[in-house]
């Protein structure tokens, strides 16, 4: 990776949205994706407008989520003519801001704790985005793709690897030439659902990141340097040389960083794709309903080789009593609409399209917003 690259293209990225927000509808080739990987088709959705409906929503929360977001806000707007305002303050900021009622929608790629439940009073968290948290990396003379592990990963996170040529990473790139530059892990520092996937699927694969630094959308690092949200890891990532850094996949792609293939529990490397993160969301068939529960889907079982081992759902949570039968009607229309009609404009941003599955579970879980 080029560094001056990498730094022009996160100060693209800082005004909010590391993404192009282009909100034109997708090719036919996109729909045609959507619809044979099994997502719900969009025929009938909802979203269309309605009198009795607000003419805005606000919303706050993840920042994984936001490329996907800057392109709905303006397709939904000239569709239905409704204003979608959203600050991309990162998770636990979203769940703080929906569980005080300041916003109508809060969104966070972490299910909500026990505690977080009782704060929201009353919250449904439904999962209506489907995406990968990669693993760049800012390495002079390092070519792309690395091979990496899960172990690996911990233990790099952990301190306990410390230099590119340590043994245990050149195992896994033979003929790779590493140089012995200090690895400096980065990490976020505001309460984020990156964080939150990334270390549960840590604690999956290491018991002692478990047992030490554990699972949660902010956690005590042992080092590293942080950044607050997706840009400014990406910031902080592109100006270290030696950085490795856990970023949403659309941060990742549309910054052109170098990333590695993580190694999912099939033995394979396979790379982060929209086809990846479907099969690791497909290798959990058992979907919940009725919005109390969260989904987990990192490290899919080695029955489902071809999964990306580092995906997650990200979740919009609304209360169960609006502020107004008119927010109400609003929310169950634009999130209706994102859910179908919304998830074409994901697979060029690395969105996998839900699969039809979870669409259904979300449709039931939105008749109770009222």
């Amino acid at each position: 990776m080029r560094v001056s690259r990498a730094i022009a293209a996160a100060s693209a990225l800082a005004l909010a949205i590391g993404v192009a927000a282009c909100g034109s509808s997708s090719s036919s080739a996109t729909a045609s994706h959507a619809a044979s990987s099994g997502a719900a088709s969009s025929t009938g959705s909802t979203g269309s407008g309605s009198s009795t409906g607000a003419k805005s929503l606000t919303g706050a929360g993840s920042t994984l989520v936001a490329p996907l977001m800057s392109n709905w806000q303006p397709a939904y707007q000239s569709k239905t003519g409704v204003s979608i305002t959203y600050g991309a303050i990162g998770s636990g900021g979203g769940i703080k801001q929906i569980s005080a009622r300041t916003v109508d929608f809060g969104a966070s790629d972490a299910p909500l704790t026990p505690s977080q439940e009782r704060a929201c009073n009353g919250c449904l968290e439904i999962p209506w985005a489907l995406a990968g948290v990669g693993i760049a990396y800012n390495v002079k003379g390092v070519p792309n793709h690395l091979h990496l592990t899960g172990p690996v990963l911990a233990d790099i996170w952990m301190g306990r690897i410390k230099a590119w040529d340590d043994p245990a990473i050149k195992a896994l790139n033979p003929g790779v030439n590493l140089p012995s530059t200090p690895i400096v892990p980065v990490h976020r520092t505001d309460g984020s659902g990156d964080t939150f996937a990334f270390t549960n699927y840590l604690s999956k694969v290491s018991p002692t990141f478990k047992s030490t630094i554990g699972n949660a959308t902010t956690v005590a690092w042992p080092g590293g340097i942080g950044g607050k949200g997706n840009s400014g890891v990406g910031g902080a990532m592109s100006s270290t040389n030696g950085a490795i850094a856990y970023i949403t996949m659309a941060y990742v792609v549309a910054n052109h960083f170098d990333y590695g293939l993580v190694e999912n529990a099939a033995g394979r490397f396979p790379q982060p794709s929209v086809s990846s993160i479907l099969a690791a969301a497909a290798a959990f068939p058992s979907i919940p309903a009725g919005g109390t529960q969260g989904i987990s889907i990192t490290d899919p079982p080695a029955s489902a080789p071809g999964a990306y081992p580092i995906s997650t759902f990200t979740y919009v949570l609304v209360p169960r009593q609006s502020k107004s039968k008119a927010v109400a009607t609003a929310l169950r229309q634009f999130i209706g609409w994102a859910i179908t009609d919304g998830q074409s404009y994901g697979p060029k941003l690395l969105f996998a399209p839900l699969p039809a599955s979870v669409v259904a579970a979300d449709r039931s879980t939105l008749n109770l917003v009222g």
